[in-house]
């Protein structure tokens, strides 16, 4: 069986990983960045040398794009993102792009010609880092978000999405609309400790958990530390902490599989003397279940309703909802006999992050590929993965990829 040129891959993967590379060793490469800028640049020069062509859309979503015998079937699509979190690791997005571009090269090595075009992606603002929400601009693609609203997401210093594609020079002309799609892949880390405990070669992704995002305001009353007596206050801060407790007893309530979190909280007026009158907090939940995650929201509200008790209101605005994924059964199965042949050991798995291919997915077949990275550990500058871990995930992609790309 053919293989991916491993050392090429892994060169390619250091070479990025120096564009926004920070101190301890991983990256910040915020979405529309300078940094971004480069690599996106780099990405289409490598593109370009190879003789694929490469367009970018009004999202600044980059289609990667080498020729088949027949331009009037749909493609296969491969892909990921390039932008990465603050202090983030170097194989986040960035190695599913990478290994998709290494596929495309392989292909041209061996002189084989597809039926079927195959194109490569990168989409923008998959982190939601710098623009909230995440996987911003695959979600105007699929037609899940409209491009205004896209547009008008703004980062902390009040620059727009799209101020700042313009101001790279990756705001294209190219309507940011979806295209006919025969199957779509992404590899990733799996961002997770569970291949590498079970000394796994590869995750074949059946579905993706449904994710909910909450913000919610604790409004209690500023007094005097020194002179209010512990039962006329109305403390913000203790009710938050008591809210806290009951957003981990939720997740604690729906395992194996949820997950409950408060990422961000700030704290009004953030004295050291003064009782705190308010609270703005996080809460996010995520399930692959949406009946679960009916249950976890109904009982985000009776816990915040409680904190009326302490003389505390709390209001619960849901900003974010992201219905649960099943991925492609044919997808899938392509992968699991490629994993086969080439003698992998596989997994069949559900991702708890959220990904661009699960926006891809409500309008073409598709499905993902995990590869283990150490400890689980990600959004972070220790991610990371072996070698011969980045070289098994893109010989599993490139044979999943070929044999849709052979489907006349």
């Amino acid at each position: 069986m053919i293989a991916v040129d491993a050392p090429r891959l892994w060169s390619t993967l250091s070479m990025m990983a120096q564009i926004g590379g920070t101190p301890a060793g991983g990256v910040t490469r915020l979405a529309l960045s300078d940094e971004d800028r480069i690599a996106r640049d780099l990405l289409r020069d490598w593109a370009l040398e190879a003789d694929f062509t490469c367009v970018v859309d009004s999202m600044g979503n980059m289609f990667i794009r080498r020729a088949g015998k027949r331009p009037d079937l749909s493609p296969v699509m491969t892909g990921s993102h390039v932008d990465s979190q603050p202090l983030g690791g170097n194989y986040d997005g960035i190695y599913g792009v990478l290994a998709g571009l290494e596929v495309l090269r392989t292909l041209n090595d061996r002189q084989i010609e597809t039926e079927r075009d195959i194109v490569l992606v990168n989409w923008t603002n998959e982190e939601g880092a710098r623009f909230a929400p995440a996987m911003l601009a695959s979600g105007v693609w699929a037609g899940k978000l409209s491009q205004e609203f896209a547009y008008a997401r703004a980062d902390h210093a009040g620059i727009t999405v799209g101020e700042a594609l313009a101001a790279i020079g990756y705001r294209g002309d190219l309507p940011a609309k979806a295209f006919p799609v025969h199957a779509c892949y992404e590899l990733h880390i799996e961002q997770g400790p569970i291949l590498e405990d079970e000394a796994i070669d590869i995750g074949l992704v059946r579905a993706a958990m449904g994710q909910r995002w909450f913000t919610l305001s604790l409004e209690g009353f500023a007094a005097h530390a020194g002179t209010t007596p512990m039962h006329s206050r109305r403390d913000a801060v203790t009710a938050f902490a008591e809210l806290a407790l009951a957003v981990e007893s939720i997740g604690y309530q729906h395992q194996p599989d949820g997950r409950a979190t408060i990422g961000m909280a700030q704290i009004t007026p953030n004295s050291r003397n003064v009782v705190p009158s308010r609270v703005v907090c996080s809460v996010e939940f995520r399930h692959p279940q949406t009946e679960a995650l009916d249950a976890m929201e109904t009982a985000l509200h009776q816990a915040a309703a409680k904190l009326t008790e302490r003389g505390v209101t709390a209001n619960v605005e849901r900003i974010f909802d992201y219905a649960p994924i099943a991925f492609d059964e044919i997808c899938l199965a392509r992968s699991q006999k490629a994993a086969n042949a080439l003698g992998y050991s596989a997994k069949s798995m559900v991702s708890g992050a959220g990904h661009d291919t699960c926006y891809i997915s409500n309008i073409a077949p598709a499905s993902m590929i995990f590869i283990p990275c150490e400890k689980g550990i990600s959004h972070n500058e220790a991610e990371n993965i072996l070698p011969s871990w980045s070289e098994k995930g893109a010989n599993v992609l490139l044979h999943s990829v070929l044999a849709a790309a052979q489907e006349s």
